[in-house]
């Protein structure tokens, strides 16, 4: 007579799903902390379920696992202060070492992060039919399935997030040194007091988002963030320039050399369009940072 219970049974299988369905989240969502949670709810859900009735095991679990990331990702975007917190912890800070950008684009893929950039300029259900179908070979019938709709919808949904991510792709290698150039305008403007040379660096919907002890701050638009640039223009000035995930970034330091801040910028057709700020003592002491210049 087994020893090994219905309940360990499901367990064993689900164990030898996890390290998938891991990746799945991950890729929709960016994020190791979220991705776990979502595993864990998938986890939870089928212990509630009758076993019997799951005909295929790993593809019930992918369906459940796409539906809670989707709702993830889906909250996000409502609420996009809400998703900025958890994942602060994703960053990724290496010195900028003046590599050629066709170099930095090869650094970026090594660790993943490349593709996570251009999967975070994906609505969510473009993100979700990309993801489960380009890179883990979900039926496109299975994908309507979980974002109820066709086949027919889900498969122009992954098309659509395909020449985007490979539009990104094909952008020229000079994209490294052009950034940097634009933020070397914002910080030189900022230091200035040059109102009108920040706005020209600026795209008018740029959101800065900061991380203070004070909590999360949201700013949108070139003339609200313009207007406060000048504080942060003063911590970066005593910083060292950095690659954030990828894309340039400062990081700069206490006289004591504690960690003062991190600022993160992302480019796009040469103008700022989202900056990240963090001033939050516990969030930077998470973020493996350089040692200071």
């Amino acid at each position: 007579m087994s020893d090994t219970s219905p309940t360990d049974s499901v367990a064993e299988l689900f164990e030898a799903q996890r390290d998938r369905l891991r990746a799945v989240a991950h890729r929709m969502l960016g994020s190791h902390v979220d991705a776990e949670d979502v595993v864990q709810e998938a986890w939870l859900r089928l212990s509630r379920q009758d076993t019997a009735t799951i005909h295929n095991l790993a593809g019930w679990l992918t369906t459940v696992v796409g539906r809670i990331s989707l709702d993830v990702l889906r909250s996000r975007q409502a609420r996009p202060e809400a998703s900025y917190d958890g994942r602060l912890s994703e960053l990724i800070v290496t010195v900028d070492d003046g590599l050629a950008p066709e170099d930095e684009v090869t650094l970026a893929d090594s660790v993943g992060l490349a593709l996570l950039v251009v999967l975070e300029s994906l609505g969510p259900s473009e993100r979700l039919a990309f993801v489960l179908h380009d890179l883990f070979a979900v039926p496109f019938d299975e994908i309507g399935h979980i974002l109820g709709k066709s086949t027919a919808a889900a498969k122009m949904l992954a098309s659509r997030a395909r020449r985007k991510v490979q539009a990104t792709e094909q952008r020229p290698a000079v994209v490294g040194r052009a950034h940097r150039e634009v933020i070397q305008a914002f910080l030189a403007a900022a230091r200035r007091g040059d109102f009108e040379g920040l706005l020209r660096v600026l795209d008018p919907e740029v959101k800065l988002t900061a991380a203070t002890p004070d909590g999360v701050v949201v700013i949108l638009g070139a003339t609200q963030v313009a207007a406060g640039a000048q504080l942060s223009a003063g911590a970066a000035a005593r910083g060292r320039t950095v690659l954030i995930n990828g894309r340039p970034g400062i990081v700069s330091w206490r006289e004591d050399g504690t960690p003062l801040s991190v600022i993160a910028f992302t480019v796009t057709e040469g103008r700022i369009t989202a900056i990240t700020l963090v001033t939050h003592p516990a969030r930077l002491a998470s973020i493996d940072l350089p040692d200071p210049v």
